[in-house]
């Protein structure tokens, strides 16, 4: 069976993801623990399969008996199979953590919910273990069909915020369609390693170039990166809170490293790398986009809105680090790839607890938080402090990463941009600590006297505080490990 790890953490899901909506109809119960169970089998195959990588260094797995590069293969490295324990762990902890909420915002659908849940991390999982470019444009579909649906599902502007979401995923998926189409018909091929070995034969080409160009701005789109964000703050703040906690620390992060496969894996580095301009331009736009990001996320008034721009400035942060071009920028940007998930999921997840607990999300609705939410307010400060990159957490250590990168390579204003974004974050997440611990104000008794305006505890469920606080946790374990993921994982996937 270990052999087939490669397979079972896609095709698990995915076929699970028709059992579970046949399984609604006839017990809506029977819906959630056959989600689970799916993704808990896809997380312990992407475990084992991380471990398979570190003793043998690559997998290659044929589908259907079909040799590459005829056949789609499957193609797992220290990369990918980075990427895929860190899908699996967040869409098993969020989907623990979501049945309550999920079971009160839309009953009725909760089985539609989980089958398009289980469906939708298939096609990341996909995406990230596939060999095959054309392969990948099918699971992008996948993925993104899945997530406007339960974008869709949410409250007040969710389903114009998706339709905008289709409209700008359509055309990223177009843009990176055509690339592909380039590049057949330039090769003859679609495997990405065969491609890796045709693409030095072509020579200079235009064509190459269009390809190589096309596909990294259909990824762009699909990733927010500035100034193509516009879709994603609406998207991720409109959706139901179950769906928000997968999409947000997930497809960025999928999608940038999609990016980096294509870079590093079928467009040979020194193909991918030769221009100076196109590297500095993006880390300039970067740099731009980690700026405006910032001081957006310092104008919103909504919980949910605030984070989803600090997600905009993270993919700059991850951009920026990549196209530095050295070993220092590349390694802070696929470490970050999995600290930002985390971290992201952390803060989501807190929202999440107290946008079920209050029935709203303003930040001036947050008055007497940390008293009335002590467990959901803990885990929210260790995910704020992961974001600001306060050690010993996760966050500290990548952006140490990207920061050094960013003086090496000479771009000072990139790392400036890192030191004025995490400045700005202490600046957002103090600004709620002030608001949820001294605030109200003291009122005074019937005697005149000032007296302290106590809240009572009102916690989320335990279901809900579980998750929460092991995501904690894990942003305290992985920057303690930091050096392990780097020594052992990391420092394969840099180009040689």
């Amino acid at each position: 069976m270990n052999e087939h790890f490669p397979a079972l953490i896609v095709a698990i899901p995915l076929i699970s993801s028709f059992f579970i909506i046949t399984a609604g109809w006839v017990n809506k119960k029977l819906s959630f623990p056959l989600a689970l169970a799916a993704l808990f089998i896809s997380l312990y195959s992407s475990i084992g399969m991380l471990f398979q990588v570190l003793r043998v260094k690559s997998i290659s797995y044929q589908l259907g008996g079909w040799e590459s590069p005829f056949g789609i293969e499957y193609a797992v490295d220290h990369l990918n199979a980075f990427v895929a324990v860190i899908i699996s762990v967040v869409a098993f902890i969020n989907l623990f953590s979501a049945k309550r909420q999920v079971e009160e915002e839309f009953p009725e659908k909760a089985n539609a919910f989980y089958s398009l849940y289980t469906l939708f991390v298939a096609g990341l999982l996909g995406i990230t273990v596939t060999g095959d470019a054309f392969n990948l444009y099918v699971l992008l579909e996948i993925t993104a069909l899945s997530g406007y649906a339960m974008i869709g599902m949410g409250r007040d502007h969710a389903p114009l915020a998706s339709l905008h979401y289709v409209f700008m995923g359509t055309i990223g998926a177009s843009f990176y369609l055509l690339g592909i189409g380039y590049l057949y018909l330039k090769t003859g091929s679609l495997n990405m390693a065969d491609l890796y070995n045709l693409i030095p034969q072509v020579g200079d080409s235009t064509a190459i170039l269009l390809a190589f160009v096309f596909c990294l701005v259909g990824l762009f789109i699909k990733m927010a990166f500035f100034p193509l964000h516009n879709w994603l703050p609406n998207a991720y703040s409109y959706s139901p809170a179950a769906t928000s906690g997968l999409i947000a620390p997930l497809t960025t992060k999928v999608m940038i490293y999609v990016m980096m496969r294509l870079v590093l894996s079928v467009f040979p580095p020194s193909f991918s790398f030769s221009s100076t301009a196109i590297g500095s331009s993006l880390v300039w736009l970067a740099t731009i986009a980690i700026f405006i990001a910032s001081i957006l996320a310092l104008a919103q008034k909504n919980l949910f809105k605030m984070l989803s721009y600090i997600i905009i400035a993270e993919v700059g942060y991850m951009v920026g680090g990549f196209w530095l071009g050295n070993n220092d920028g590349i390694t802070g940007a696929i470490l970050h790839i999995a600290n930002d998930a985390v971290m992201t999921l952390c803060l989501f997840l807190a929202a999440s607890n107290i946008l079920y607990t209050l029935k709203r999300d303003n930040l001036s609705d947050l008055k007497g938080i940390i008293r009335k939410m002590p467990f959901s307010m803990t885990g929210f400060l260790i995910g704020a402090f992961a974001i600001i990159g306060v050690p010993p957490t996760c966050g500290f250590f990548s952006k140490w990463y990207l920061i050094k990168g960013g003086l090496l390579a000479g771009h000072h204003e990139f790392a400036t941009a890192l030191i004025f974004s995490s400045l700005i974050n202490v600046i957002l997440f103090f600004r709620i600590i002030e608001i949820g611990y001294f605030e109200p104000l003291p009122t005074t008794d019937t005697h005149g006297h000032y007296k302290a305006n106590k809240e009572p505890i009102a916690e989320a469920p335990i279901v809900m505080i579980i998750p929460l606080m092991v995501t904690a946790v894990l942003l305290i374990a992985m920057g303690l490990y930091t050096d392990n993921i780097v020594t052992h994982i990391i420092r394969f996937a840099l180009p040689k």
